[in-house]
Formats: C-alpha cells, sequence, structure tokens
C-alpha cells in the first residue's frame, strides 16, 4: 500500500511539474522560430555612404547565366552544386533544438522536484503504519531534520503525537496494573476473614470488623480511582463559585487539626488570606485536603504542619504552601509523586494508595493552577498549589 500510493503522488507530481517545464520550452523554442522567419524573409538593407553609386539590380534571369555562376558541367560548377558539409540535422535546428534541451533539462528537474516532495511524504506514511500497528515508539523527525518547511513541521507534530499516546497507553497499563494489586491485598484479606469466619464463629466480632475495615479500603479506592478518571477525562462536575481562600484553608486545617490529635501533631495557619477565587468549591477542597492530609501522614509524632497562603506571589496569582516535618522525597521523584500509585521508598509503610497528590494535580490544571513540591532546607517536604486568583476582594 505505501509504495503503490506513494508511486501515484511521485508521478502525478513529476508529470505535472514536466508538462509545465515542457509546455515553457515550446513556447519559448515556438516564439524564437517564428522570430528568426520573420528576419529571414525581410528583405536586407544596406548601408550606401552619400556620393556611392547604386548597388547592381538584382539578377532576375536563370541562375546558370547569372554573372560569375560557373557553367554547369565544369569543375567549379560540380562543386558549387555539392552540398555543404557543415549542414546541421533537421533536429538540430530551430525550433526542435529549444524543445529538445528544454526537454531534457524539465525532466530532470521535474523529476528532482517529485521525489524531494515524495519523500517525506513516503516517510510519514510509514510512520503512521507502524504506528497504527501499535509501532508508537515511531518518529520521523530525525530523517526530515535536514528540511525547515511544513512537511518537517508536520513530522515534528507526529512524533508529539505519537510520544504522547505511548505515554497515555503505558499510563493506563501501569495503572491497571497498580489497581490490581491494590485490590489484590483487600480482597486477599476479605477471604481470608470470612474463611475465618466460618471457623472460629465465636470470634465473629472482630471478624466483621476486620471486613467492614477492609471494605471501605477498597470503596475508598474505588472512589478515589472514579475521581482521578473523570479529572482525567474532563468530565468532572464543576461548579464555578466564589470560595474565600480564608474559609477554604480553615475548614480543612479544622479537619486536620482533629485528625493529628491522636499523634499530637499541629496545624498552623500562616499568611494573608483576604484573598477570592472562582472554581468547585468540593474540588478545591478536596485538592488541599489531600495535600494536608499527605503532609500530616509523614510528620512525626509531635510534629507541626504549615498551611501558608501568599495571595500575591504575581499579579492575579495565589499560592498556597504546605509544609511538614517528615523525611522528604528523593529529587528523583519530586514530580513523579504526583502521578497515580506513586509512593516515596519512605512511604510505604504508610497508609494510602497514592492517589491523593495525583487528584490534587488534575484539580489544579482543571483551574488553571498546578501543583509542585521540593524540599525544605531544614527537612520535610513543601507542596506549593498555584492558582489563578479573583479580581474581587
Amino acid at each position: 500500500m505505501t509504495g503503490k500510493s506513494t508511486g501515484r503522488l511521485f508521478w502525478k507530481f513529476f508529470f505535472a511539474f514536466w508538462s509545465a517545464q515542457l509546455l515553457s520550452s515550446a513556447g519559448v523554442g515556438a516564439a524564437i522560430w517564428m522570430l528568426r522567419g520573420e528576419r529571414a524573409d525581410r528583405p536586407a538593407q544596406h548601408w550606401q555612404a552619400p556620393g556611392a553609386p547604386a548597388p547592381a539590380p538584382a539578377w532576375r534571369g536563370p541562375a546558370e547565366l547569372r554573372p560569375g555562376t560557373p557553367p554547369t558541367g565544369t569543375m567549379a560548377g560540380a562543386m558549387a552544386d555539392r552540398p555543404r558539409s557543415g549542414a546541421r540535422p533537421w533536429l538540430l535546428r530551430p525550433p526542435y533544438l529549444p524543445l529538445l534541451a528544454g526537454g531534457l533539462v524539465s525532466l530532470v528537474f521535474a523529476a528532482a522536484l517529485a521525489w524531494y516532495f515524495s519523500r517525506p511524504i513516503r516517510y510519514l506514511q510509514r510512520a503512521f503504519e507502524q504506528a497504527a500497528a501499535g509501532g508508537l515508539e515511531v518518529r520521523v523527525g530525525p530523517l526530515l531534520s535536514g528540511r525547515r518547511d511544513e512537511l518537517a513541521d508536520l513530522g515534528q507534530a507526529f512524533d508529539l503525537m505519537a510520544g504522547q499516546l505511548q505515554q497515555l497507553l503505558e499510563g493506563q497499563r501501569r495503572l491497571l496494573h497498580d489497581v490490581s494489586h491494590e485490590l489484590r491485598s483487600p480482597l486477599a484479606r476479605l477471604q481470608a476473614a470470612t474463611d475465618l469466619l466460618a471457623q472460629q464463629p465465636e470470634r465473629a466480632a472482630e471478624f466483621i470488623e476486620r471486613i467492614e475495615r477492609e471494605s471501605g479500603r477498597m470503596d475508598q479506592l474505588v472512589g478515589e480511582l472514579l475521581t482521578l478518571a473523570r479529572l482525567d477525562a474532563g468530565i468532572a462536575p464543576r461548579q464555578r463559585e466564589r470560595v474565600e481562600l480564608a474559609e477554604l484553608v480553615a475548614n480543612v486545617a479544622e479537619d486536620a487539626a482533629f485528625e493529628g490529635q491522636q499523634r499530637d501533631c499541629r496545624i498552623l495557619v500562616e499568611g494573608n488570606q483576604g484573598a477570592v477565587l472562582h472554581g468547585d468549591r468540593e474540588l478545591l477542597h478536596r485538592a488541599l485536603e489531600n495535600v494536608v492530609r499527605n503532609a500530616l501522614r509523614h510528620s512525626p509524632d509531635g510534629g507541626t504542619v504549615r498551611i501558608t497562603s501568599q495571595p500575591e506571589i504575581r499579579p492575579g496569582w495565589l499560592e498556597i504552601r504546605v509544609d511538614d516535618e517528615g523525611p522528604g522525597v528523593p529529587p528523583a521523584e519530586l514530580e513523579a509523586i504526583f502521578a497515580p500509585f506513586m509512593r516515596s521508598a519512605g512511604a510505604q509503610a504508610h497508609a494510602g494508595y497514592g492517589l491523593g497528590l495525583a487528584i490534587t494535580s488534575r484539580v489544579m490544571s482543571l483551574h488553571g493552577g498546578r501543583a509542585s513540591a521540593e524540599n525544605r532546607a531544614g527537612g520535610g517536604l513543601s507542596v506549593r498549589l498555584t492558582l489563578p486568583a479573583s479580581a474581587e476582594k
């Protein structure tokens, strides 16, 4: 299919360019021939000096009686009657010579130009066929690196598309693997609890509590997966409403402080919170709550989590920073912690499925902001949520 279609395209380019060049050559050759014919038919005019005798009239009699003409049958007449050896063949005479030269030049030019246009299209078609067969690692940019035209831009756009599709498919495979892995453990514990309940009815209360706990974990996992899937697909319900930053931070801090009482952890709220933003209140609350609960989870007993608000980091933008006193994150994983099911090496012993920060990142993108993280100089992790602020105060 590839060779057949690109062959048709090559011959279309070839015949189009060649026909144009050939017609141009034919026109030029015909024009030259007509001009030379007009000059041959026009009587020659000689310049005559003043007072000079008039030229002799042209001989109108038989050619053999023209003065100065050798008589027929003599050696001079034979030499005069013999055709000149320097006469050119008809193919090299006008208008055939310009046509022949123009045809040959246009043939080479049309073939080179058609090959120049059809070769990158052939590369692109092969790449599309390979990508359609599942080979998304194919790239055409290196093959078109010497070009600086629209076809090279098309090759770069194809490479970008193939790379994004490859990342999307790899993410889906990884997500499916992680979901199956995360569901396997609670399902195994549920199965063990039901078997033990059947074998030891006297411990029914203990096993029922275990079953309820595992069921709650599975329900939480499924709910977070649904939220993440809706955010990725852009179909999450959004209500654009006025959200006061002070109220949002206070509600999250109050819930986190109640949760941290068991480990003597404190929640400190700092900064100016007089800003206002527009967005979905529930999604923004959940995004900030995920960050604060993650900080609380990784802080040591008796540690402090700080929530700092900065309404004017730059005109039209606000920032919410959440700092903890935990072990931090390896520098290579600072961006990866916002991916689904991503948990750093020091967080394996803690509860959670690694979906909270991924949901936060999606919510920030949905509202035109972004989430980022960095390690603090004194230890711990600092997560920054940047959002566009409303003009009203």
